[in-house]
């Protein structure tokens, strides 16, 4: 009989912009699972935890070492099941879940579709490492900052008619200030030197802040960002006049769909993308870290538009048992969230779903029974759960228990 429960060991990576040392909640969770050989150094920048089998940073089975995709190899049908195989045809995990520690801006970015990575991928594979689209969500473990989609399109003409803005518009200009003169906008932005992205922050940094209206937070934050990285950067133009900025609060969710533009900005949250590393980058990065302008703007998305289309708004989940159980559910096939929380002494019942699972504890301590057995959890223990399987929960202290599966 094969396993179907599998505790897993996970990896940190060390971008720049992650939290430092302790301060980060991706390095405080794999620092606690047991056995790990993890170690938390003080003065390092800890920025992402990954789970589950993309090869960059796969996790491994706690208790003998091995990968965890050789294990589902070997065992395919038993884990993965006979309905993700044929769905995805293959055998690997369809989607890529992490913790990310954000201390700074990431780069401005957007994940290529399905045809762009393919092209790309085959193009330089050095670079983007598979031929698959990567929409995403971000469910926030802490106060979250994020820029995410484009503003309304009155909001964005509105703040376009400043005086220092004005150059980024098209010379001759249609009645309507629509998707093609904010393309155009986005684009003459990015494309701008140093000199120019300099001169526009400082004339913005001039103007009364109600000239600004209810974007009253921009010039508070160029500061903010100019400090992170310069005040030559693009990103910082993009962002604050084009893009919405977003203030979430653990448990609020955003999806964010393929080539849709985004920057996180500071925050705890939960990453749960399709299985991919592609991403074009454009700001908030040095210059020799940037992408082709051109093609990032030729495929960029208007959706969402609004900040309240950014959001993902969690729902009771159908198998809850006791009703503690919500699913966040993004308009893709290749993953759900749900998350669980529990007050001491509850419990919860969660049906089986057919796919393949991974659970992360983000906090508090209990129990799960699965499979026949009873496993204990604290926070930063993570598991693989085999397609099938019903999972019962016990908090012996507040317990929140987030999980990644596939229908």
């Amino acid at each position: 009989m094969v396993e179907k429960v599998i505790q897993l060991k996970c990896k940190c990576n060390e971008y720049p912009w992650g939290r430092q040392g302790p301060n980060s909640l991706a390095a405080k969770l794999c620092a606690k699972t047991p056995g790990t050989d993890f170690k938390i150094d003080e003065n390092t920048p800890y920025s992402e935890m990954w789970m589950g089998t993309y090869p960059e940073l796969p996790s491994y089975v706690l208790e003998t070492g091995e990968d965890l995709q050789d294990v589902l190899d070997k065992n395919a049908e038993d884990l993965i099941g006979k309905h993700t195989i044929s769905k995805f045809n293959h055998t690997k995990i369809p989607y890529l879940p992490k913790v990310l520690s954000i201390a700074k801006a990431l780069p401005l970015q957007l994940h290529p579709n399905k045809d762009l990575a393919a092209q790309l991928h085959s193009q330089d594979p050095d670079q983007f490492t598979d031929p698959n689209h990567k929409p995403e969500i971000a469910l926030a473990l802490s106060d979250f900052e994020a820029f995410c989609g484009f503003k309304p399109l009155q909001d964005i003409q509105r703040l376009m008619e400043l005086p220092p803005l004005q150059p980024f518009l098209p010379t001759v200009r249609k009645a309507d200030f629509d998707d093609q003169t904010l393309k155009h906008v986005v684009k003459t932005m990015l494309k701008a030197s140093d000199e120019v992205i300099k001169k526009t922050n400082d004339a913005l940094l001039e103007l009364p802040k109600e000239q600004f209206g209810k974007d009253s937070y921009i010039p508070d934050l160029i500061p903010r960002l100019s400090s992170q990285y310069d005040k030559t950067d693009n990103g910082i133009v993009v962002a604050l006049i084009t893009m919405n900025y977003l203030k979430l609060k653990k448990g609020d969710s955003i999806y964010i769909p393929a080539d849709g533009i985004h920057a996180y900005l500071s925050g705890d949250i939960i990453e749960c993308m399709a299985r991919s590393n592609n991403v074009l980058n454009t700001g908030f990065c040095p210059r020799a870290d940037r992408n082709s302008v051109d093609m990032f703007t030729s495929c960029l998305t208007f959706v969402p538009h609004s900040a309240d289309d950014c959001l993902l708004k969690p729902k009771p989940f159908e198998r809850s048992k006791n009703g503690k159980t919500q699913i966040y559910a993004p308009p893709l096939s290749e993953f759900n969230v749900l998350a669980t929380a529990l007050k001491d002494g509850e419990e919860e019942t969660v049906g089986a779903v057919d796919g393949p699972s991974i659970l992360l504890v983000t906090q508090g301590e209990g129990t799960m029974k699965a499979d026949g057995k009873e496993y204990e959890l604290k926070e930063g223990y993570i598991f693989f759960v085999g397609h099938g399987v019903e999972v019962q929960y016990k908090a012996t202290k507040g317990l929140d228990i987030n999980t990644f599966y596939v229908e």
